[in-house]
């Protein structure tokens, strides 16, 4: 077997759908469940820190476009006459909200850009589908398999918010004489979650006139082994932790509890994020013997502000991992979080900001509460 192939990020785009929507835009566009005004949403916008987010949807609800829609329109940012659609030889696409179970993601977003045949990989999950996705393209032309990969994250979770999705399940409260309240699980991440993709161009030579990304190594890390689901959609969760899938369920339960929902065990994400996230971090850092002082930019995918205090305080306090403040990066205020697209809108933002000098260490950290994996990413600038 040959030597290793180096492998670079020479080009990154992103797509935000339509108009920023600010926070007192939201429920006019999401809808008001059963015609009242959510008791969470203030409560929740509060803690998360988000200012404005992006919907694949208009003023009134209406979808716009579809999640493959939005990885296309980041792809086809890449492209220019130097390197073409027809160019690509692998294709890596990541997401969490799929326009469809069947066919894959990928494979609607390889007809969406209607370009060749080539090879295709679909990465599911929640955040980590978009390092996922980044991790199989990098692999392809590490390994020499292929000369260059796109590799995107995306996600088109809106239309799983709005209003109506919920309808059934308040009428059906009220006819059996409940109180009809959507339970908090659901209700918190219509606060929370925003429309987009980013995408990355990978290949086996660095760019000549402008800077490039080399990817050093990526590692990734599962707990699932010992923590139960925390975030999950159709399907229930049960009293032992396990989840009921939608397909065991009747036909007419499907909306009478919204089973096709997201939902979050917010008891569960307070007590694993943060501190798997700190193991986690320290594993993959001792495997490639990094020096925590040795990073220039650290860019943190964090669904909400509530943890990045929190998660500043750890790794302040955690003895061989400090991070110095000023190093941190993010952009959740402005675009909101997009799950498995938010890191790369964040590092898209920082590779075209002006900044990045030759020889700059960057250090990419996604996690996910699905049931509590962890992705990290070591660049250098070249």
């Amino acid at each position: 077997m040959g030597s290793l192939s180096k492998v670079y990020i020479n080009r990154i785009a992103k797509y935000l759908p339509n108009n920023p929507i600010s926070n007192d835009e939201m429920e006019g566009i999401l809808g008001q469940i059963g015609g009242v005004p959510s008791k969470a949403r203030r409560i929740v916008l509060r803690n998360n820190g988000i200012k404005y987010r992006y919907y694949a949807l208009n003023t009134n609800g209406e979808p716009t476009h579809s999640n493959a829609q939005l990885a296309k329109n980041a792809i086809e940012g890449l492209f220019d006459e130097s390197f073409t659609k027809n160019d690509v030889t692998v294709l890596s696409c990541g997401t969490s909200t799929p326009d469809q179970m069947l066919p894959s993601h990928a494979v609607m977003v390889h007809g969406e850009l209607a370009n060749k045949n080539m090879e295709l990989n679909s990465a599911s999950g929640v955040c980590c589908a978009g390092m996922s996705s980044l991790k199989y393209g990098f692999m392809s032309v590490l390994s020499g398999n292929s000369d260059n990969a796109i590799c995107s994250g995306s996600e088109k979770v809106s239309s799983w918010m709005v209003a109506d999705k919920f309808n059934n399940e308040i009428e059906n409260a009220v006819s059996l004489e409940e109180q009809p309240i959507i339970a908090f699980k659901k209700d918190f991440l219509r606060w929370m979650l925003s429309d987009g993709a980013g995408a990355v161009l990978l290949e086996n030579k660095p760019n000549e006139n402008k800077i490039s990304l080399r990817i050093d190594w990526i590692e990734s890390y599962s707990y699932a082994h010992e923590i139960e689901t925390c975030m999950y959609a159709g399907g229930e969760k049960q009293a032992d932790g396990s989840i009921k899938p939608w397909s065991d369920y009747k036909t007419d339960t499907w909306l009478k509890e919204s089973i096709f929902s997201l939902k979050q065990d917010v008891k569960i994400l307070d007590e694993n994020i943060l501190v798997k996230g700190i193991e986690s971090i320290k594993i993959a850092f001792k495997k490639h013997k990094k020096n925590s002082s040795d990073i220039d930019y650290f860019l943190p995918h964090i669904s909400s502000y509530y943890f990045e205090g929190k998660l500043k305080q750890l790794v302040k306090d955690e003895e061989g991992l400090h991070i110095p403040e000023e190093c941190w990066f993010t952009n959740l205020d402005r675009v909101g979080n997009v799950g498995s697209a938010s890191i790369y809108i964040m590092l898209e933002e920082l590779f075209h900001s002006g900044k990045l000098k030759k020889g700059q260490k960057i250090v990419l950290s996604v996690p996910e509460s699905g049931r509590f994996s962890y992705s990290y990413a070591h660049l250098t600038v070249c």
